[in-house]
């Protein structure tokens, strides 16, 4: 009986151990997204006037500094994301995405959210997933759309940024994605 409630406690604090370093991970991991969305954004900033002006006046940024895409005929992305407000995390998000079609290969890229305006914030809070094309009006800023984006000409409300894109993917199909809080 004694050698049972010794094993029960060592299996016990062997789960807390690693309840504790998974807990410990995930914080490092944070902290580490955390970093390298707030880089991701300096470094768009200071590439590109369209995203400055739009970082003056956004209420938050949605950053996701890496997602992976791959497919051959079914595809798929995936990527996490951090929000921030003022510079600092507000909250951590995943991407995800599936698609079906004429499709080929693999790529990373990263791309940020500006958020205008507090309705599409909220919205962003209170829906189970945000799926994109659903919801608030999302522009993606191109290069010829950027050299025209003012103060006086932001009337969305949020926009989008692809930067950092690397490896090929081609091809025509149709994708739904979604991004969703993380506890």
């Amino acid at each position: 009986m004694r050698r049972l409630r010794a094993r029960r406690a060592a299996l016990l604090c062997g789960a807390i151990a690693l309840f504790a370093s998974a807990a410990q991970a995930q914080i490092e991991n944070r902290k580490d997204l955390t970093r390298e969305a707030q880089n991701a954004l300096k470094q768009l900033c200071a590439k590109n006037e369209a995203a400055r002006t739009l970082n003056k006046k956004a209420r938050a940024v949605l950053v996701f500094p890496s997602v992976i895409k791959a497919g051959f005929l079914f595809g798929g992305q995936i990527g996490e994301g951090v929000l921030l407000k003022g510079g600092t995390p507000a909250g951590y998000y995943n991407t995800v995405a599936a698609s079906y079609g004429l499709q080929a290969g693999a790529q990373k890229f990263g791309y940020a959210l500006f958020f205008m305006n507090d309705e599409a914030l909220k919205y962003l809070d209170q829906s189970d997933g945000w799926e994109v094309g659903v919801g608030p009006s999302i522009v993606v800023v191109d290069e010829g759309m950027g050299k025209s984006v003012t103060s006086t000409t932001l009337t969305k409300e949020v926009y989008a940024f692809i930067f950092s894109q690397k490896g090929l993917m081609g091809g025509l199909g149709v994708q739904g994605s979604k991004i969703t809080k993380l506890d």
